[in-house]
């Protein structure tokens, strides 16, 4: 099974952080042509930067101690009936000192939540996420996807959607017959969300899809990201990026851009310290696994409610891809974050938080009938 993450005691926050500091410069000068990383030596320096990102973010306020964006936590509910096309005015000034959602765990259908990362990330880039849910008692747990994160699965190996999506589909098989989740896919994440939700549907509560690859019967979660990347054909001619893991003379095996492309596209809204974690810690993207296209069923796929948060500044996946995909495969449930970039988690933590705790909430339908008759649509103001 793929490797999880929990937040660790604050006590030993301060100790990684003071080393992941003592060894910054020499960490750069490695990554900039020194000798190779030992797997070994790259977990240490992730956990050291991690430790240290999760120590800031609790030493400036961070959920722990119960501080409140202004404002972030403050959202609308929308008709029923709202279609996802449909554009909103703003919402009113942010409300400070505004109190996080109330939830009764006793009415919830399921505590545990699943979180998957995108693509380049790994379990590491929930650790926000992870603090707030489990101070509202939630049991959030993140996993770390084959060649990601500490899992040392070289990415040019992974041939199929299926390797990549093997940590998931292994802890949703070891859960207990009447046990459920509510799974949360990031980005490319998505697709491995929509694989699980064919290969495991009774495993599965709720599938949120964040700014994600939430694709169709027949579709490649890389063509959701075509009107930004150019097509598949000409992307896989053309683009500087792509990783030719098994010589130049084959296919390419994996997609890694630079950082500055990655600041521009991930992280327009993201404070400093979280780009800071990002640059240790992201690694080349598989290639195979977004090239793919899935088979998605209504027997299968379809009987999963999904919901879907868009993110209103992200650079990644632009607002109107994001409306497109709703348009044309139309969830349970549209929630928007307003001033979120492509990784929310990082730039707008309890807005995400808030919609989270929401969507934990609401409770099955009677009778779960056919189709989708209405979309719901929440807005999270701008804090």
């Amino acid at each position: 099974m793929g490797n999880g993450f929990a937040c660790m005691p604050r006590k030993e926050h301060r100790g990684a952080a003071a080393v992941s500091r003592s060894k910054r410069m020499g960490s750069t000068r490695s990554a900039r042509g020194g000798p190779k990383l030992t797997p070994a030596e790259e977990e240490l320096l992730h956990r050291q930067a991690l430790a240290m990102a999760i120590h800031q973010h609790l030493d400036a306020g961070g959920s722990m101690s119960r501080r409140i964006d202004a404002g972030a936590s403050m959202s609308r509910r929308m008709a029923p009936g709202s279609t996802s096309s449909r554009r909103r005015g703003d919402l009113p000034d942010s409300v400070i000192n505004a109190k996080p959602p109330q939830i009764v765990l006793e009415n919830l259908e399921t505590k545990k939540i699943v979180l998957v990362h995108g693509e380049g990330f790994g379990a590491w880039c929930w650790y926000k996420t992870i603090s707030h849910l489990e101070e509202a008692g939630l049991e959030p747990v993140a996993l770390d996807l084959t060649g990601s994160g500490i899992d040392h699965t070289d990415t040019n190996s992974i041939a199929t959607l299926a390797d990549y999506s093997k940590p998931l589909i292994d802890y949703l098989d070891k859960l207990s017959e009447d046990e459920k989740v509510v799974l949360v896919g990031h980005s490319c994440g998505g697709a491995s969300v929509s694989y699980a939700l064919e290969h495991c549907p009774k495993k599965i509560s709720k599938a949120v899809f964040l700014t994600a690859t939430m694709v169709k019967d027949g579709q490649r979660p890389f063509d959701v990201f075509s009107e930004e990347l150019r097509s598949a054909d000409v992307f896989l001619q053309e683009s500087q990026f792509l990783v030719y893991g098994n010589g130049k003379d084959k296919p390419p095996t994996g997609l890694m851009f630079d950082k500055q492309q990655i600041k521009g596209l991930y992280f327009n809204q993201t404070p400093s310290k979280d780009m800071a974690l990002a640059a240790v810690s992201m690694r080349p993207i598989p290639l195979a696994p977004i090239m793919e296209k899935l088979s998605l069923t209504p027997d299968k796929y379809g009987t999963v409610r999904r919901y879907f948060i868009q993110t209103l500044d992200d650079h990644m996946l632009s607002p109107d891809a994001q409306e497109k995909l709703v348009r044309e495969n139309p969830p349970d449930g549209i929630f928007k974050i307003k001033g979120g970039d492509h990784c929310p988690f990082f730039s707008k933590p309890q807005s995400l938080n808030k919609i989270l705790l929401e969507i934990a909430q609401i409770q099955a339908p009677a009778a779960l009938l056919p189709g989708k008759a209405s979309v719901e649509e929440t807005a999270v103001e701008k804090s």
